[in-house]
């Protein structure tokens, strides 16, 4: 079985939000687990920069108890650091770039067993389709998760965007009648989650 933990984004704006998704993420597993922090939705040249800061904030989000293992995950490595894993956090980014490289892997098979922590585009990219704040548009995700996903839902993202701020009710509607009309739609506020175990 798989734990999915998929974040809208912005939890470190909200404090509370950001306590209870942290306390998801560790549930079960220990005083250390091993946490791979996962940078394939951002330009290659900001990851270790990313890392750096990440394993500092990271120990202070997580339970008091809670000491995580933290490495940062490298493609040509991925699938045998993800085996000597608990959690794998990917973090936000680029829908694309995400997408692409996820492309090169065999997923979900490789996160059996694991709590994988998604947030924005890597959300988006678990999902069957989602809304991007980015490109204002619904899109196709990889499809490993059968919903349909919002991130950011009603926030201030995309304020000072020279078009101007999103209308968050017609992205919605937009993303109901996107392709599969049952899927179950997920549009949530920043620093809000849902589990998916499957």
């Amino acid at each position: 079985m798989i734990k999915y933990i998929l974040n809208s984004g912005g939890a470190r704006n909200y404090p509370e939000k950001a306590k209870k998704f942290f306390d998801e993420i560790s549930k079960g597993l220990g005083q250390k687990p091993r946490l791979l922090i996962c940078y394939f939705a951002i330009p290659r040249e900001y990851w270790e920069q990313n890392f750096a800061k990440d394993k500092v904030d990271f120990l202070n989000v997580f339970p008091n108890d809670i000491r995580p293992v933290i490495e940062m995950a490298l493609p040509n490595i991925f699938e045998e650091q993800i085996k000597n894993s608990d959690i794998v956090y990917m973090k936000g980014g680029d829908d694309h770039l995400i997408q692409f490289w996820l492309k090169q892997f065999n997923i979900p098979a490789i996160f059996d067993g694991k709590v994988i922590v998604t947030n924005s585009a890597s959300s988006n990219a678990l999902s069957k389709h989602f809304w991007t704040c980015d490109w204002r548009q619904s899109m196709d995700g990889l499809g490993i998760l059968p919903i349909k996903f919002f991130p950011h839902y009603k926030s201030t993202y995309g304020d000072t965007d020279l078009r101007g701020p999103i209308d968050w009710e017609k992205g919605l509607k937009e993303l109901e009648l996107y392709r599969d009309k049952s899927l179950p739609i997920y549009a949530l506020e920043d620093g809000d989650f849902i589990v998916i175990n499957q």
